[in-house]
C-alpha cells in the first residue's frame, strides 16, 4: 500500500505502533522520503520519543513514508512510492505525514507518530478519516527527529480513538496525565474562516445534536499567521535541507520548493516573529474567554491525487492548520463526513499545554454529537 517505507521488530507489546520515517529508529537509516537520504548512515541512537515507546512495552513494526523530506502537503512520493488512501483510494493521503495517517486508516497500527510543522498531522489526518493531534509546541521531544531544529515542528500521534490518542500522548510525554471526563459542556468559540460550503455544512450538521453553545468570534491576523508560517518553514528548511538541491536527486516539486524557499531573508524571518508574537497573543486572549476554537481543519475537500501533482497550487489547504503551528497552541482533528461520503475534518484548538483538557473537550464533543 505504500505506506511502509521499512518494515521492524522493536518491542513485543501489545500496542503496535508505527513511526514516520523522519524519526531516527537506532541502526535504522533515516531516509525521510528521499532519494537524496539514501546512502545515509544509520542512526547511532533511537530519537527519544522511539525509547520512551519501547519502554512503554509497545510494539514498533514499521518506518511510513512521507511527502520528501516533509515538505508538502500532499503526500505524493515517487520515490517510496504514494501511500493509498485507505478510505478515499482517489484521493491525496495529505501530507507531510502520509503513511502514519493511512496506516491507521487501514488498521496497521493502534496508534502512529508524524510530525506537524504547518498541518503535517491535522491535514492527512483529515484527509485519511482519522484522529490527529498536534501538541503544544515543545511538549514532546524532538530529539533525534529531522530536521534537527525547527522553531515550529511537533511530534504527535495518529489514532482512530482520542482515548488511544491520549494513551499514545502518555507514552511519548511522561508530563501528559488523562484528564475526566467534563461534568459540563465546554465554552466554545466558532473560529470564523473561509472554507466552502461543503466543510462547513458538514460541520454544522455533526454538531447539531451536540446542542453546544457556540459563539463566532475573528481573528483579525489569521491570515498573517499564515503568511509569517510559511516564511520560517521556508527559512529553516532552507538551512536544513538547501544542500540537498545540488545531489540531482530530489523530486521535482520538493526541490522546486527549496530553491524558492532560498530567497526568504533573515528580515522577513523577523517580521515573521512579531506577526508570531502577536497572533499567539490573540489566540491566548481568545482562549480566556472560551475553553477551546473550533474551525475546519481543511478549507476543502481533499484533491484527487491525479490532480494534486502541483503541490504549490494547493498550499491553501494548510491555511487552517499552519497558523497554530505559529501560535505553538495544541490542536487536534476530528475525523466527519459529507454526506456524499467525502472527508472533513473538525479541529479543535486549546490554550497552551493544555493538551489534556483539549482531548478532553474532543471527548465531549464526539460523545455529544452521537
Amino acid at each position: 500500500m505504500n505506506i511502509i517505507v521499512q518494515e521492524v521488530q522493536k518491542g513485543t507489546g501489545a500496542l503496535k505502533v508505527m513511526v514516520k520515517d523522519s524519526i531516527d529508529i537506532q541502526g535504522m537509516q533515516t531516509m525521510a522520503g528521499s532519494r537524496a537520504l539514501m546512502q545515509s548512515q544509520a542512526a547511532p541512537a533511537n530519537a527519544e520519543v522511539v525509547d520512551r515507546i519501547l519502554a512503554a512495552d509497545c510494539q514498533i513494526t514499521a518506518k511510513t513514508n512521507l511527502h520528501e523530506l516533509a515538505f508538502g502537503i500532499t503526500g505524493i512520493n515517487h520515490t517510496f512510492g504514494t501511500a493509498i488512501n485507505p478510505k478515499y483510494p482517489e484521493l491525496i493521503p495529505g501530507g507531510s505525514s502520509s503513511g502514519s495517517a493511512a496506516a491507521i486508516a487501514a488498521g496497521l497500527a493502534d496508534f502512529s507518530l508524524g510530525t506537524d510543522t504547518g498541518g503535517s498531522i491535522r491535514m492527512p489526518a483529515a484527509c485519511c478519516g482519522v484522529y490527529g493531534l498536534k501538541p503544544t509546541f515543545g511538549r514532546v521531544s524532538r530529539a533525534g527527529v529531522h530536521p534537527a531544529s525547527s522553531s515550529l515542528d511537533c511530534v504527535g500521534p495518529f489514532a482512530n480513538s482520542v482515548e488511544m490518542l491520549e494513551s499514545a500522548m502518555q507514552i511519548i510525554d511522561p508530563t501528559f496525565h488523562a484528564q475526566a471526563e467534563l461534568a459540563q459542556a465546554p465554552k466554545l468559540a466558532w473560529l470564523n474562516v473561509d472554507a466552502d460550503s461543503a466543510v462547513i455544512e458538514t460541520i454544522q450538521q455533526y454538531l447539531t445534536p451536540a446542542n453546544l453553545t457556540v459563539s463566532t468570534v475573528t481573528v483579525e491576523g489569521f491570515a498573517a499567521a499564515f503568511d509569517a508560517g510559511m516564511q520560517i518553514i521556508n527559512y529553516e528548511n532552507w538551512q536544513a535541507y538547501g544542500g540537498l538541491t545540488q545531489t540531482g536527486l530530489l523530486g521535482a516539486d520538493v526541490n522546486g520548493r527549496l530553491l524558492k524557499a532560498a530567497d526568504t531573508t533573515l528580515a522577513q524571518v523577523k517580521q515573521a516573529e512579531q506577526v508570531k508574537a502577536d497572533f499567539t497573543a490573540e489566540i491566548d486572549a481568545l482562549l480566556t474567554q472560551y475553553d477551546a476554537l473550533i474551525l475546519p481543519t481543511l478549507p476543502q475537500l481533499p484533491p484527487k491525487v491525479a490532480d494534486a501533482e502541483n503541490t504549490v497550487a494547493f498550499l491553501n489547504l494548510t491555511g487552517l492548520v499552519r497558523p497554530f503551528n505559529l501560535s505553538g497552541h495544541p490542536a487536534i482533528s476530528v475525523p466527519l463526513e459529507t454526506e456524499q461520503g467525502l472527508p472533513v475534518g473538525l479541529q479543535i484548538v486549546a490554550k497552551r499545554n493544555a493538551d489534556e483538557c483539549l482531548c478532553a473537550i474532543a471527548k465531549y464533543i464526539v460523545k455529544a454529537a452521537q
